[in-house]
């Protein structure tokens, strides 16, 4: 079998190029995407359509409630689970999506995490309320390992207070003891490359396409059946319905704080997608296709 990966800030086009080329290339799709793996959050994720789905098995999508516990060390067992149908039904594997961190940890491996219970969870989600105070609460276990760490870091911040509260031992010693090992070592990785105004269109007109889909209608239920509190509810495209629904900002103005927010993430996803994997092969969508078909 064959693996590669599909990378790209958002609203590039990576799940209809993933698509096409598992058609033609008889794969199935692995997503790294932060929301998609959530059920029920269809809307705002921009999740592939039921009939997509359909038409390729995919996973990493629908994996999870969002009141249920994710990580990263979760992704990596469903990576290998999926690697294991792969291998035995005979098909190609196509990574795709935005969260490209997942991608990273694949490459890199992770130091496993300490058994996280509800309690433990629901814990740490509390002392989160307040982010300034759950980073000095680090900073004083473990000075040299948080001031690497950004006091705004919700992720990693997080990751931390769960190793604490778990273990009892400060990041630094649970790493120590835990080393990362690599999870997968021969992937090629494409990385489609989009003009910034080109993209800010995009994320426009998906903002709007949303809207009209229903958005605001499912953020309503999900803080109705879920509330506030789960780590899904504090994403781009959820927060700023919120707003909305307190009435803090017109719906003019929520539209506008989508397009505006998911631009500001493109950014960060292609400077990271530069800067954090070696030979990469970075074109735009159409070339990047045929480049893709060349090299399989």
């Amino acid at each position: 079998m064959k693996q590669l990966a599909l990378i790209g800030p958002t609203a590039s086009g990576k799940s209809d190029l993933a698509l096409k080329i598992a058609k033609k290339t008889d794969a199935y799709i692995l997503s790294i995407d932060s929301l998609s793996i959530y059920k029920e959050i269809d809307i705002v994720s921009a999740k592939p359509s039921r009939e997509e789905l359909q038409s390729v098995k995919h996973f990493g999508i629908d994996a999870l409630y969002p009141n249920e516990h994710f990580s990263v060390d979760i992704f990596i067992n469903i990576y290998k689970d999926v690697l294991c149908t792969c291998q035995k039904e005979n098909k190609n594997l196509i990574i795709v999506g935005g969260t490209s961190f997942y991608l990273k940890s694949l490459l890199q491996g992770l130091s496993s995490l300490p058994t996280i219970t509800d309690e433990i969870s629901w814990h740490v989600q509390k002392q989160l309320n307040n982010l300034q105070s759950a980073y000095e609460y680090l900073y004083k276990i473990d000075a040299n390992y948080m001031k690497n760490i950004s006091p705004k870091d919700t992720y990693r911040i997080e990751k931390m207070l769960l190793i604490y509260e778990a273990s009892k031992l400060s990041p630094t010693d649970w790493f120590l003891k835990n080393p990362p090992k690599p999870i997968i070592e021969n992937v090629d990785i494409y990385n489609i490359e989009v003009d910034r105004e080109i993209l800010r269109n995009r994320i426009s007109q998906r903002t709007s396409k949303m809207l009209s889909l229903g958005l605001i209608d499912e953020i309503c239920y999900l803080e109705q059946k879920y509330t506030r509190f789960p780590h899904a509810m504090r994403s781009i495209g959820v927060v700023e319905v919120l707003e909305f629904l307190d009435a803090k900002v017109s719906k003019e103005k929520m539209q506008e704080n989508i397009s505006t927010h998911t631009a500001q993430l493109a950014k960060r996803q292609q400077t990271f997608n530069r800067t954090q994997f070696e030979n990469t092969t970075s074109a735009s969508l159409g070339e990047l296709e045929k480049i893709i078909y060349a090299h399989l």
